[in-house]
């Protein structure tokens, strides 16, 4: 058995840093949300919001998000026809959470560490905003692909590019990068 520990150390070193990292940021992320109210939509969410309308109004598109006011959440209507809504899952906070929780499990030198994190979540969030804003375009023009353009292919694109992000991270910058 010991030698099966000894063989499989860094790979254990690994999953118990990514694992720790991970509960630790959701444990923290999920405090910061339990702080709201339940109809109120939290503040990284509000942001994103912003965000999403701040880009459409730079391109001149008819945009307006609105608090809901039946749900914790915020509505998108484009061209005034109500076309998606925005919830506490479409901030990517989960998805910088796992991406951070594996380069904190891949480290590097820390400062380098540090930076990646910190051009990697603002990557991740600069794309979602991006995705937010060509979704409501699309499912405005295509509301019967709803499951495909939300559940498949924005997914694919987002996860994607976050584990292309990984491959460059271990490749190029971790301490196992050679």
């Amino acid at each position: 058995m010991k030698k099966y520990l000894i063989q499989f150390k860094p790979f254990l070193i690994f999953i118990g840093t990514f694992f720790f990292a991970y509960i630790l940021l959701t444990i923290i992320y999920k405090y910061y949300l339990n702080s709201f109210d339940s109809l109120e939509i939290d503040g990284i969410s509000r942001i994103v919001g912003r965000n999403v309308e701040q880009l459409m109004y730079f391109f001149n598109f008819d945009i307006s998000i609105v608090k809901s006011l039946s749900q914790p959440s915020l509505e998108v209507w484009y061209n005034k026809r109500f076309t998606i809504r925005i919830v506490e899952g479409c901030n990517a906070v989960s998805v910088i959470i796992l991406f951070v929780s594996f380069v904190i499990a891949f480290s590097g030198k820390f400062k380098t560490t540090l930076l990646f994190i910190l051009f990697g979540s603002l990557f991740i969030y600069v794309l979602n905003v991006l995705r937010i804003a060509f979704l409501t375009v699309l499912l405005f023009k295509y509301p019967e692909n709803e499951h495909f353009l939300h559940g498949v292919l924005f997914p694919l694109i987002i996860y994607g590019l976050v584990f292309i992000l990984w491959v460059i991270w271990v490749n190029k910058f971790s301490k196992y990068a050679k």
